[in-house]
């Protein structure tokens, strides 16, 4: 079980996980958890795993060692380490990209017990950036509308996602972002959940939209397929743990209790 609270200052021993650019660094013991040592001085405590410290470390890889995608990981990790992985991720991606101060280019030092990067020149602090998405599962009756990226694997649909645009709320990005990449118009639109989504910073906000008509267009650019399904018969879905696959299963559980 994975908590957030940070761990005393002064802590300096624990779990670790290594990560490079979105990469995680196999443990031999099994899975990406190292076991306890002496932090190094870069390390960036996460909080605690089954009551034990843990931390990250923005690290580089041994030349021929294989450090596997953090997509790839999430993939394969039970439900239980998925919070503590995506925090590592998202935390290392921070670190790797915000060494100095946005405002005046000085290097920065991270504040001690908080996830905060000071600048000691002109007393800016930079916090993890995250950034709001929506993701959608249109739907016509029983149906499911589900597209393809070009950057899915063959095969895979998912529900439609994009970012919050300055100004907008999230019920407009819904319509908004569905209009764009298939071209349909919505009806009634219903909120379900949110997950902490890692690539590189997202809050993915969870709806169901209902469509207003069937028919697609396409934008050709962020997607380039997109079609109707029956609840029967899916394409190969997003990774489990996602909130892409618990929309649609939900949504395919709801439709088998009618």
């Amino acid at each position: 079980m994975f908590r957030r609270d940070l761990p005393p200052q002064g802590v300096s021993k624990g779990l670790v996980i290594y990560v490079a650019a979105g990469r995680i660094k196999p443990s031999s013991r099994e899975g990406f958890l190292h076991a306890a040592c002496d932090w190094p001085s870069h390390a960036v405590p996460l909080g605690f795993w089954h009551d034990e410290p843990v931390a990250v470390v923005v690290d580089e890889p041994v030349s021929g060692e294989e450090w596997p995608e953090g997509r790839d990981w999430l993939s394969d990790l039970p439900a239980s380490q998925f919070a503590l992985l995506a925090t590592a991720l998202q935390v290392a991606s921070w670190r790797r990209n915000h060494r100095f101060c946005g405002r005046c280019g000085v290097e920065t030092a991270q504040v001690p017990g908080e996830f905060a990067m000071h600048c000691s020149a002109c007393g800016h602090r930079n916090y993890p950036r995250i950034s709001p998405c929506i993701i959608t599962l249109v739907t016509h009756g029983d149906e499911l509308l589900l597209a393809r990226s070009p950057r899915f694997p063959a095969g895979r649909y998912s529900t439609l996602a994009g970012f919050i645009e300055p100004g907008e709320d999230a019920e407009d990005a819904v319509r908004r972002e569905v209009h764009e990449e298939v071209g349909i118009s919505l009806g009634r639109i219903r909120y379900f959940r949110s997950q902490a989504w890692p690539f590189p910073h997202s809050l993915m906000l969870g709806f169901y939209a209902e469509a207003a008509s069937r028919r697609i267009m396409i934008d050709h650019k962020e997607i380039v397929d997109a079609a109707w399904f029956s609840p029967r018969h899916l394409p190969r879905l997003p990774p489990p743990h996602s909130i892409s696959r618990d929309l649609i299963e939900t949504h395919v559980k709801g439709v088998a209790g009618r």
